[in-house]
């Protein structure tokens, strides 16, 4: 998985990506909410990992306003040597799936970051249909209907597209998609994601005036957006 960790202390940091990168995750530190949250909205990522006490801000509060402003559900574990009941209670409403005091012991932590990644995988692995606005996607069967009609796709596009869709209002980089959709390390050439991504534009006719639109997002990737929001 692809892990932000929002962590003050420069040495616990350092520990925590190490941990992180010998389970086989990839791992970026950041030491203010401010850059945390600049990151986030303009990078993809499969879990968050968020300390309590920070230099410009709370915790809870960067938790939040990442809660209003992107509308998935990325994961989120909070980290931090806050202890007390009140505090596990507010930082689970605020939005964190799951909560650890400090100093969390290597084992637990990792399970922990499995568990919640299994638990994300698995939500889209069991679905057989999705529907979303004039879309009807089957799983099985590998075809979108559109207003009806089923709409041809290669393999790629319908992958693509059903990826987009699991994430509506996620922005996803092209380096994620790559990844994510083909498979493939990020030095290979992004124009073939700019590519498929125009053709689902056209195919699928994503367009404001249909519910959905997928938002180009200068030097990042991609977000597609549901108009009613």
């Amino acid at each position: 998985m692809k892990i932000a960790l929002l962590e003050d202390e420069v040495e616990q940091a350092q520990n925590l990506k190490d941990l992180l990168t010998q389970n086989q995750h990839s791992c970026d530190c950041f030491h203010t909410g401010k850059s945390f949250l600049y990151s986030v909205l303009h990078t993809s990522y499969d879990l968050l990992i968020l300390d309590w006490q920070l230099p410009d801000m709370e915790g809870t509060e960067v938790l939040k306003q990442i809660r209003s402003e992107l509308n998935w559900r990325v994961p989120v574990l909070f980290l931090t040597q806050r202890d007390s009941e009140a505090d596990i209670i507010t930082a689970l409403e605020v939005g964190a799936d799951d909560y650890l005091v400090k100093p969390a012991r290597p084992g637990e932590l990792t399970a922990r970051v499995h568990a919640l990644g299994r638990r994300t995988s698995g939500e889209t692995e069991v679905q057989e249909a999705l529907e979303v606005g004039p879309y009807s996607i089957d799983m099985s069967r590998r075809t979108i209907v559109y207003q009806g009609k089923e709409v041809t796709l290669t393999d790629k596009d319908f992958d693509l597209a059903v990826f987009m869709f699991q994430n509506i209002g996620r922005l996803l980089s092209r380096d994620f998609l790559l990844e994510r959709v083909w498979g493939i390390s990020s030095d290979i050439n992004t124009r073939t994601v700019d590519t498929h991504v125009s053709r689902l534009r056209r195919k699928l006719d994503i367009k404001a005036e249909n519910g959905y639109r997928i938002k180009t997002i200068y030097q990042h990737g991609y977000r597609l957006e549901s108009m009613g929001d």
